[in-house]
């Protein structure tokens, strides 16, 4: 990739802007009276390395353009990757043909006018890193070196990564929005196998940021990806019975994914949810306040409109543990006779505040019980809230780890999980859509396998 594929340029943002003012006008031409266009593109670099050699080596160079039409109530999309003149013409004319066939729905239609996101900040999310194929390939073998001479007991590799992605877009409306977007990410990764025979053990670690200088360096992630295959040696079993139980951060977003799904509005409006009808009542413990912070500036989860172009803003959804409402489209908030929120496309950087306890105080407060650091399968049913995953992790006696564990089911529901909720760490993990330290439950049921 080349510095100035990565970089852009004033030219790009208006050759986009000119498409999708194309985009548009074919689409009313075609007889919509409203539309919506969104084009994206992007250039990438993707390295793969195992045992010190080169696997996979690929570039991507990604773009593609989705009209979406209104015929009063009606609504179709078509896309196309092909940016001529022509195709765009022909996919706006598909895209009204559907439409003209299809059923109508009162709630159906652009997010209101006065919601667009005018001049929306710079959250400086764009940072291209001008990484050539050689230094990419320097950067994953370092990464796996370093696994794999960090502890003795590593005997294999699934391999290490660095990549690197840089995306430009537009999305523009007939209410005369055009927002131009932009973005990058980068990141290593690296999975190790520690342990012979049948006693072996994997495991990875990433690291992923907007700005290459943000990441941790590659050794680190190699080293923290040996680190925890090492860790997983000897799992000893553990009994059937009901513990306390301390979800990891990466494994406690998914608690919270089950609540955002609960609370938005097609569980909502379709009354699929567990949740109904709970605004203004107490969900969690008083001490939990969850909010969505969505314009933190070079944040992975960040952005300044939502899908339909709606100006994003901070959001309190949980406060003293009561629900604060829901989280709402347009097309959602019009089933519910209210307005959306901006959340078109779902939440950004949802955060649950952090109590003042590390890890290791954490796990010093639960005493004895499980610490889950992996789920496997299904989480929770969004109906019902019940909920039930495989999992594996260690056990902890006296606030210390004193073995791995594996093949166990952690189960409860939902409504009782959210109310056990006794501590939240400060062990954050920042590069994520929904942030949170360990979240520790007083008590859930573990089944050995």
């Amino acid at each position: 990739m080349s510095a100035k594929e990565l970089q852009g340029s004033p030219s790009q943002r208006n050759q986009l802007e000119s498409l999708a003012q194309m985009a548009l006008d074919a689409a009313a031409g075609a007889g919509a009276t409203s539309a919506e266009t969104d084009i994206s593109t992007g250039v990438g670099l993707d390295i793969g390395v195992r045992l010190g050699e080169v696997e996979t080596l690929e570039h991507q160079r990604d773009r593609g353009m989705e009209i979406t039409v209104y015929l009063e109530n009606r609504k179709a999309s078509s896309s196309t990757s092909d940016f001529s003149p022509e195709a765009i013409k022909a996919a706006a004319e598909k895209a009204c043909a559907i439409a003209k066939h299809g059923s109508q729905d009162p709630c159906a239609g652009l997010a209101d006018a006065e919601l667009m996101a005018v001049n929306p900040p710079d959250l400086d999310l764009y940072h291209p890193w001008t990484l050539d194929v050689d230094e990419a390939i320097e950067l994953a073998l370092r990464c796996e070196q370093a696994g794999r001479d960090h502890d003795n007991l590593i005997s294999n590799s699934e391999g290490a990564t660095c990549g690197s992605y840089a995306g430009e877009g537009v999305y523009a409306n007939s209410h005369g929005l055009v927002n131009f977007k932009r973005g990058t990410q980068h990141g290593y990764s690296c999975t190790l196998v520690a342990g012979e025979g049948e006693n072996m053990q994997r495991d990875y670690w990433f690291s992923s940021a907007r700005m290459a200088e943000d990441l941790q360096t590659p050794e680190s992630v190699g080293i923290d990806a040996a680190t925890r295959a090492v860790s997983r040696l000897q799992p000893k079993p553990i009994k059937t019975g009901t513990y306390p139980v301390m979800f990891n951060p990466l494994m406690a977003r998914g608690l919270l994914q089950a609540y955002v799904s609960a609370v938005s509005g097609g569980s909502i409006y379709r009354r699929a949810s567990f949740l109904l009808d709970k605004v203004g009542e107490q969900v969690f413990p008083d001490f939990v306040k969850l909010a969505e912070f969505p314009l933190i500036p070079r944040a992975m989860g960040s952005s300044a409109i939502d899908a339909e172009g709606v100006a994003r803003q901070e959001r309190t959804w949980v406060d003293n543990g009561i629900v604060q409402g829901y989280i709402l489209s347009s097309y959602s908030a019009r089933q519910l006779n209210t307005v959306t929120t901006g959340n078109a496309g779902g939440v950004r950087n949802l955060s649950i505040e952090p109590g003042d306890k590390n890890f290791e105080q954490m796990l010093q407060t639960m005493g004895t019980g499980l610490l889950v650091t992996e789920m496997m399968g299904g989480g929770g049913n969004t109906i019902t809230g019940d909920y039930s995953r495989g999992a594996s992790g260690f056990w902890v006696e006296n606030g210390e780890i004193v073995h791995p564990v594996e093949e166990i089911t952690v189960a409860g529901n939902l409504s009782d999980m959210f109310m056990d909720i006794a501590e939240i760490g400060n062990d954050v993990y920042l590069p994520s859509t929904i942030r949170t330290g360990s979240l520790l439950l007083n008590k859930l049921t573990v089944a050995a396998g």
